[in-house]
């Protein structure tokens, strides 16, 4: 799940107190003041409903205790007024005794700041009015309250030229010192701050109410950057806060969902990555939906989903208003309305497109760092801008092309633009494009067509001996605003805009008429034709079919026998695709698989066998879900790139090949693999494997032992009802799932220190352990028995 979230266990109830004398100022300069903390989502405490008495109530005495700044506005009739006194003097103590609030900052409001300090002049003429018949100590406290917040650095009114640059300076120092000064990363966004104006009247952060606020809007228009914006502004607020990507996390989905979006163990599962992500913890485990509601109903939370696409993940993560504490507010960001309108979101931003003003102003900022053309440019800078169709990832991507260029070459390139973009946004996508080095728009394209939302790293493993320079080519597309990094807790995702995405592959789809000499083929009708026509040439490097779009597929026993620098072939389903069934027509004699294949991901592969003379050296991910597979190969191939290997529910296979020489090897998946007995003594060797998983082989009786895989971190076998005894495999295990198990027994010398998330509901097992040294108890988390 591509997040940023953090949890808060300080968690301040008000940004700012204000301590003013009501009659003077209210209707001039307090008015003003606070439509500005509203429009900054700034939040204070009003004690409009509080009256006023010789004593503080109690109320007001903890709103001071829960701010983190205090506003003392001092007027002339200040000091008359013994509440306000008693305030400042409460306010004095709190910031002594506790550092709550943690400044206070004093505003001179047509008054010398001397006259407060020292209690001369007309205030101090009042002041001593005030102290008439109080006590000597009553009247000192009031003093030193006066002097001490007096000799403070603050705001004096007589210093400004009008009221609204005072008031403007206030409020950029009281976000200043809440860290909430608006990130860099949004500063080119024109118009940010009439988003967020317009999305806080929405979210209402003073109700108490739970909110879920829809965002709406075409793909590009900004839904991402007005949320994140948004998420900065106003996360201090919560308690828990989490932005969700959905782009990021299907695999995660898919790995859990067996192809069904209602799937009971995916809603688990993105509950239990939900729930790490939002609490900050680690290794959480979720047996019940219910959960979340037990975990979540006490705390105030902010939860942004951003590209929402179904309605069963908002559904899963943010089922009912009761899960979450009051206050909590939900965001939900999506391009289809139904989903909003299915779930009876009726509180919707539109993101519109902005008007041309704006939009030259966005233009601008990207290709100038202004709002506004330079001298001799404003003609032919509406002219470009208009060729993006007001789309604001268009003007950037064509500002940020035409930067650093002299006059010359946009009035050079104007007419070019216009008849080439003729008005559509693709083609004005593709001048960021053709500003790149040869190398670069390679990288560009592997990404657009086969490795956007990969991890970084896997995509430098995937093109290692491409000849391109991926490292420096990653920067640049970056630089060009063609691709964006999206740091999680454990990796870094390349995303590529899905308009950039279309734009890559259309760029693809030029390079011929011919689909099979593209260097991708993606297209579901190419794809199907090429295979059966055998068809492809030495020009393909990555093949890509989606099965839920095709009925039935033939593909020739030598479809792949032209295609001999083939490097990726993915052959999948949609998360979301159900059950579908494909018809295939393959024959068993099918013998030739490119010996070049890094990536190999054949979901539902028919056969029984690989081909016999398939050559696997160069497999960096192998990926055969669902397959019919009985076995992978003969012999021991060097198999030293091999990272990942998934058979996940391929339930005929029973048997896994010597991994001997599979020494790089990350994790192995082999759930629901139903026929296999028992795995290789050659495991042993993996000295890399971090995850092993091998739930719900019900037949599976036999472990190695007498292993000790030291980087073996989380071990699954949840399920294995055959399993008795427990695997002497690896002393490093943290994360230990043994539901559902068989396992009678543990060997004597097992140590599991590590250990951090044991599960072993409905296990067999008539004991726990006996001699078996583990790490103590409270470190491990949770630990459910049943």
């Amino acid at each position: 799940m591509s997040s940023s979230s953090s949890f808060s266990s300080t968690n301040w109830r008000y940004d700012v107190f204000l301590s003013f004398r009501g009659k003077d100022v209210r209707k001039t300069f307090l008015s003003h003041f606070l439509k500005e903390l509203d429009r900054k989502l700034i939040s204070f405490f009003q004690d409009n409903k509080i009256e006023k008495s010789q004593s503080l109530d109690p109320v007001l005495k903890q709103a001071i205790k829960d701010s983190r700044i205090a506003i003392v506005v001092f007027s002339k009739e200040y000091a008359s007024s013994r509440w306000c006194l008693n305030e400042l003097l409460e306010i004095v103590k709190c910031k002594n005794l506790s550092g709550q609030p943690q400044r206070v900052i004093p505003v001179f409001y047509d008054l010398d700041p001397s006259h407060v300090r020292n209690m001369t002049g007309d205030f101090g003429n009042i002041f001593e009015r005030t102290c008439h018949n109080k006590t000597k100590d009553e009247v000192k406290l009031w003093r030193q309250a006066l002097m001490d917040v007096g000799n403070l650095v603050g705001f004096h009114s007589k210093n400004w030229d009008n009221e609204a640059k005072l008031i403007e300076a206030i409020v950029t120092d009281i976000l200043t010192n809440l860290n909430l000064t608006p990130s860099n990363d949004f500063e080119g966004f024109v118009g940010i701050e009439d988003h967020i104006t317009k999305m806080s009247l929405m979210l209402d952060l003073k109700s108490e109410e739970v909110r879920t606020v829809g965002i709406w809007g075409p793909s590009g228009i900004g839904k991402t950057t007005i949320a994140r914006a948004l998420f900065s502004r106003i996360s201090h607020h919560f308690q828990g806060r989490v932005f969700i990507d959905m782009r990021f996390i299907s695999k995660s989905i898919k790995d859990y969902s067996k192809g069904n979006p209602t799937d009971y163990n995916m809603k688990l599962h993105l509950q239990r990555k939900f729930l790490s992500q939002i609490l900050d913890q680690e290794g959480i485990k979720v047996d019940q939906l219910g959960m979340l509601r037990g975990k979540l109903k006490n705390h105030k939370v902010l939860i942004i989903i951003d590209d929402l696409d179904d309605e069963v993940v908002l559904d899963a993560l943010a089922g009912e208003d009761e899960w979450f504490g009051c206050g909590s507010r939900i965001i939900a960001i999506t391009k289809d309305k139904h989903i909003l309108r299915a779930r009876e979101i009726t509180c919707v931003y539109e993101v519109g497109f902005p008007s041309e003003k704006v939009a030259l102003q966005m233009f601008c900022q990207s290709a100038f760092r202004q709002n506004s053309p330079p001298n001799g440019f404003m003609k032919l800078a509406s002219g470009i801008a208009m060729c993006a169709g007001g789309l604001p990832l268009g003007l950037n991507l064509l500002g940020s092309s035409m930067r650093g260029r002299d006059r010359k070459d946009w009035v050079d390139m104007l007419p070019s633009l216009q008849k080439r973009l003729d008005g559509k946004i693709d083609k004005a996508l593709r001048i960021s494009y053709d500003g790149l080095q040869k190398q670069d728009q390679a990288i560009f394209r592997h990404i657009a067509c086969f490795f956007n939302g990969y991890e970084i790293e896997d995509i430098k493993l995937m093109l290692a001996d491409s000849e391109l320079n991926v490292d420096i080519g990653l920067k640049n597309l970056i630089d060009k605003s063609l691709i964006h990094v999206i740091p999680s807790l454990e990796m870094s995702i390349i995303e590529m805009h899905c308009l950039v995405e279309q734009m890559g592959k259309a760029i693809v789809c030029e390079q011929s008429n011919n689909p099979g000499e593209r260097e991708f083929i993606i297209d579901w009708k190419n794809v199907r034709d090429v295979l059966e026509d055998k068809s492809g040439s030495n020009t393909v490097q990555g093949i890509s079919l989606n099965l839920d779009e095709v009925d039935k597929l033939r593909i020739h026993k030598k479809a792949f026998k032209k295609m001999r620098n083939l490097k990726f072939l993915n052959i999948y389903t949609n998360t979301f695709g159900g059950n579908k069934e494909t018809r295939w027509h393959l024959q068993e004699d099918f013998d030739y698989l490119p010996p070049k294949l890094k990536f190999l991901s054949w979901e539902k592969y028919p056969l029984r066998f690989m081909p016999p003379n398939f050559r696997p050296e160069n497999l960096v991910k192998l990926q055969m879900m669902n397959s019919n597979l009985e076995k992978l190969w003969e012999g021991v191939h060097a198999l030293t790139g091999l990272k990942d290997m998934d058979l996940w529910g391929s339930k005929s296979l029973k048997e896994i090949p010597d991994l001997s020489m599979v020494t790089n090897l990350e994790t192995l998946n082999l759930g629901s693999c139903s026929s296999l007995v028992e795995l290789p003594s050659s495991i042993r060797h993996l000295n890399k494997l971090v995850e092993l998983d091998m739930s719900y082989c019900s037949n599976l009786k036999l472990l190695p032992t007498g292993s000790n895989l030291i980087s073996l971190q989380c071990l699954r076998l949840w399920g294995c009802s055959q399993l008795k005894s427990f695997p002497d495999i690896s002393n490093n295990i943290s994360d230990l799932d043994l539901g559902e198990s068989a396992i009678e027994e543990f060997p004597s010398n097992l140590r599991l220190e590590n250990l951090q998330a044991l599960q072993m509901f409905t296990m067999k097992s008539g004991k726990l352990w006996e001699t078996v040294q583990v790490c103590t108890l409270p470190y491990i988390f949770p630990l459910i028995f049943k």
